[in-house]
C-alpha cells in the first residue's frame, strides 16, 4: 500500500502544481496565456482565459495540492478526497476538449493521470473497507464462492485479504 499512496502522492502533487501553474498563466493574462489564443475559445462560454483559470487554479490545483497534502497526514478520507479530485481532472479534460473542440497529447495524458488516480483512489477505498468498496466486497466474497476462477473476483478478494492482513499487524 505504501507504493500505492507514495503514487497518489506524485500523481497529486505534480497535477497540483502545474494547475496552479497553468491557472496563474490564465488569471494574470487572459487574453492569451501561453501563446493560446481566445479564438479557441469560440465554442465555449467563456470570452477569455479569466474563468478557466480561476477554476483550473482553485479546484485542479489547489485541490489536488490539498489531496496530496492529505496523504502525508494520513488522513482518514484520504480514499474520497483522492477519488474526487482524480475524476475532477477527468471531467476538466472532457469539458476541456469538447469545448475547444480538439484533443491534444497532453489531454490525453492528463485524462489518463486522471483515471490512473481513480483506480489507485479505489484500491485505498477497497483496502480500509471504505464506503462503498466495503459493500461490494461482501458481494465479492459471495461471488468468490460461486465463481471461484474469476479474474476479477480474485483480485478483488486478494485486495480485502492484504488489507485484513495489515490490519491485523498494525
Amino acid at each position: 500500500m505504501k507504493r500505492v499512496y507514495r503514487l497518489l502522492f506524485i500523481l497529486h502533487a505534480l497535477v497540483g502544481i502545474g494547475a496552479m501553474g497553468g491557472g496563474m498563466m490564465a488569471i494574470l493574462n487572459p487574453e492569451g496565456p501561453g501563446g493560446m489564443p481566445t479564438d479557441a475559445l469560440n465554442n465555449s462560454p467563456f470570452s477569455d482565459y479569466l474563468i478557466p483559470g480561476i477554476i483550473l487554479f482553485a479546484v485542479i490545483g489547489l485541490g489536488n495540492v490539498f489531496c496530496a497534502l492529505t496523504i502525508i497526514l494520513k488522513s482518514n478520507y484520504q480514499g474520497y478526497i483522492s477519488s474526487i479530485f482524480s475524476w475532477a481532472l477527468v471531467i476538466w479534460i472532457i469539458v476541456q476538449c469538447i469545448m475547444l473542440r480538439l484533443v491534444v497529447s497532453l489531454h490525453v495524458i492528463f485524462f489518463i493521470i486522471g483515471l490512473i488516480g481513480a483506480f489507485l483512489s479505489a484500491i485505498v477505498l477497497f483496502a480500509q473497507h471504505l464506503f462503498p468498496a466495503n459493500m461490494i466486497l461482501k458481494i465479492v466474497i459471495k461471488l468468490e464462492r460461486k465463481f471461484p476462477n474469476n479474474i476479477l473476483i480474485k483480485f478483488l478478494s486478494r485486495l480485502s485479504r492484504i488489507s485484513d492482513d495489515a490490519k491485523s499487524k498494525g
